[in-house]
């Protein structure tokens, strides 16, 4: 299951950015006070009382003020029509209104937007950093939302209390919720290159609008399909841009909806056009997918549209491993979903990843590959002087495989040492496909407490195994 999704709305400038800053922990969101600062809504994750959530930043709801670049009536109508994809795509709404300004009419005209909606609304009274605003917050009981929660986003008063309610709307976690559990393929990649037109040859029949229009495909479809007997479950998703080149509207959710796509996969087939080759956007979204920690394949398409000769395909698939040689261990496919050329080993080819995803080497087994290793190249450590020892080796986790190392010291240990295991791993038990996640952590002793912090390998996460 996703995370819940949070969307923060209301008119210019009551501080929607400096919230989302925030409960994010970063300055990721531009601050200034000039209304209208933030057009492209913003994403970004957040934490409170054991439950994890996706933050959205929209822009100012504007209605009558003017905009340098755009007419009154259509900076009025791209406004509305963000709030209301937002509120939407959104599990719950903090609806935020100033505190110093007082209740206006531009708060009422969101308020008349939110209120027919079927959305948990929590409405948060910024910039109340005094008892006095706070006492006045009471007037925005007019608006018909429920209780005004008085707040301060930039000093950090009452927005426990407001994320309290927040998390209270949300259903239950999804650690409690019990799915069947099948094999779940995304697809992925630019606008218009062919993910509905391959989503349609696997399921045989027309399940998607099929168009030569960039971003035909707004929502994520998920399709479950049987193969040979096992529940396979599709998802296509909208085209990814670069942020810059994403249009207003609805195209903007549509992103947040494939990020989404991916981490609901087991397996990401990052589709790429090849008659435009390895674009940077491509190699954008590939590293999107080894973030989040999934199997993933690369698919070239329109491989019927390549005018061929006996160097053709070693020649494009060396360019392809050069542009993508952090995911090298990504193995490509060369199809045509117009055509049908090789479509049909597409899930085949994600079980067979998803298999590598699910693989564990038993414990005795891995710590004689790991003083075979040692032996063949001794660690060594990044202080000058220092010693280091690897002991013994333990895998915790699988989806995606996770390898923790125990040594006298993790924090000694250079990131290449972790490369070189990583290599190895490959060259022994495969792991096609798929991340490994390569962990070192300090053996406790007994005379003193295990050394804070961990390095590790270039698809994990400092400090702590992936979830």
């Amino acid at each position: 299951m996703s995370k819940p999704i949070v969307a923060l709305v209301g008119r210019p400038n009551v501080g929607k950015s400096t919230f989302f800053n925030r409960l994010i922990g970063e300055r990721r969101a531009i601050i200034e006070n000039v209304p209208g600062t933030t057009r492209d809504r913003l994403y970004g994750d957040s934490f409170w009382n054991g439950r994890e959530f996706t933050v959205v930043d929209t822009a100012g709801l504007l209605f009558s003020e003017e905009d340098p670049d755009l007419p009154a009536s259509e900076l009025h109508r791209r406004t509305r029509e963000q709030a209301r994809v937002a509120i939407d795509e959104a599990d719950a709404i903090i609806f935020l209104v100033d505190g110093r300004d007082g209740l206006t009419a531009a708060d009422a005209e969101v308020g008349e937007i939110l209120r027919p909606m079927a959305k948990h609304v929590v409405m948060a009274v910024n910039k109340c950093d005094s008892v006095e605003r706070q006492l006045d917050a009471v007037e925005f009981y007019a608006l018909n939302l429920g209780e005004p929660v008085a707040m301060s986003a930039f000093h950090g008063l009452g927005t426990g209390d407001v994320l309290d309610r927040v998390v209270a709307i949300f259903p239950e976690n999804q650690q409690d919720v019990v799915e069947e559990r099948h094999l779940r393929i995304a697809i992925v990649g630019r606008p218009n290159v062919g993910k509905s037109s391959l989503l349609n040859k696997l399921l045989g029949q027309e399940r998607s609008v099929v168009s030569q229009v960039p971003g035909t495909t707004r929502d994520t479809i998920d399709t479950t399909i049987t193969v040979d007997g096992e529940s396979v479950t599709l998802i296509d998703t909208a085209g990814i841009r670069r942020s810059g080149r994403i249009e207003q509207g609805l195209e903007k959710y549509s992103v947040l909806r494939a990020l989404r796509a991916i981490e609901r996969c087991d397996v990401a087939l990052l589709l790429i056009d090849a008659i435009d080759g390895v674009t940077a956007q491509d190699t954008h979204i590939a590293g999107m997918i080894l973030e989040s920690k999934k199997g993933v394949a690369i698919i070239v398409n329109k491989w019927d549209a390549i005018e061929k000769d006996n160097q053709t395909f070693n020649a494009f698939e060396d360019r392809v491993r050069e542009a993508f040689k952090f995911v090298d261990f990504a193995p490509i496919l060369f199809v045509s979903a117009l055509e049908g050329q090789r479509t049909g080993r597409i899930v085949e080819l994600a079980r067979e990843i998803q298999d590598q995803r699910q693989k564990r080497v038993p414990t005795g087994e891995l710590n004689g590959f790991l003083r075979q290793a040692v032996l063949d190249q001794p660690p060594m450590a990044i202080k000058k002087g220092a010693h280091l020892r690897i002991y013994y080796a333990v895998q915790p986790q699988t989806e995606p495989p996770v390898f923790l190392f125990f040594a006298n010291d993790g924090l000694l240990v250079h990131w290449s040492y972790a490369r070189y295991l990583e290599n190895r791993l490959r060259e022994r038990y495969g792991f096609g496909g798929t991340p490994i996640v390569i962990v070192f952590r300090s053996r406790e002793r007994k005379e003193e407490k295990e050394k804070p912090g961990s390095r590790v390998g270039r698809s994990g996460g400092a400090g702590s195994l992936p979830q």
